[in-house]
């Protein structure tokens, strides 16, 4: 039996399923990224958009008017704010692998929530990544640093239809990618 952490790095170095891949996990004076035992830390980028005011928000129609580009090495979120942000990693994943995503410890401790959706089987891009502020204080977010570990699960097989068999809206997003419905530009 193949240890998890030897056939994600393999699938990593010799497949590309992570660009750029990072050994290892710990690193003083940084929030942890790279190989874990059974996964992946990802990072998360400098880039981020933030929710400006809105009336309401409508994942069928979102007006990119309705955020702010920011470049920065720390965001400082406000109290009760939501960011979208992506991972520094591009994942090109396996026909027979799916992944789960869950927020680091690290964050969770600070009101951080991270949401990340599966990466179904041959999807590819790199991550659009929703942060949330549930404190009641400023949090401050370290870009290039770890933001959720990415748990890689193997099928016994390949699946009949893939992420790239159903030509996926979100196939190969490079940037933070909005929430969109098939059929919009």
């Amino acid at each position: 039996m193949v240890k998890p952490d030897t056939w994600i790095r393999k699938m990593a170095l010799k497949k590309g399923m992570i660009t750029p891949f990072a050994e290892g996990i710990s690193r003083a004076g940084k929030i942890s990224y790279g190989l874990s035992s059974y996964g992946y830390d990802m990072r998360i980028s400098n880039e981020f958009k933030l929710f400006s005011h809105a009336d309401s928000i409508d994942p069928k129609t979102q007006n990119p008017d309705n955020f702010t580009e920011i470049t920065c090495d720390v965001l400082e979120m406000t109290p009760h704010s939501t960011a979208l942000a992506r991972s520094v990693e591009y994942f090109k994943i396996p026909r027979d692998v799916v992944t789960v995503t869950f927020g680091k410890s690290t964050y969770a401790r600070c009101g951080i929530v991270v949401n990340v959706t599966p990466f179904e089987p041959e999807w590819e891009g790199f991550v659009t990544i929703s942060l949330i502020n549930t404190n009641g204080h400023p949090v401050r977010v370290y870009a290039n640093e770890g933001i959720a570990q990415v748990l890689f699960l193997s099928g016994d097989g390949l699946c009949e239809t893939s992420y790239a068999d159903k030509k996926g809206k979100y196939q190969e997003q490079k940037s933070i990618t909005l929430a969109k419905i098939v059929g919009q530009e």
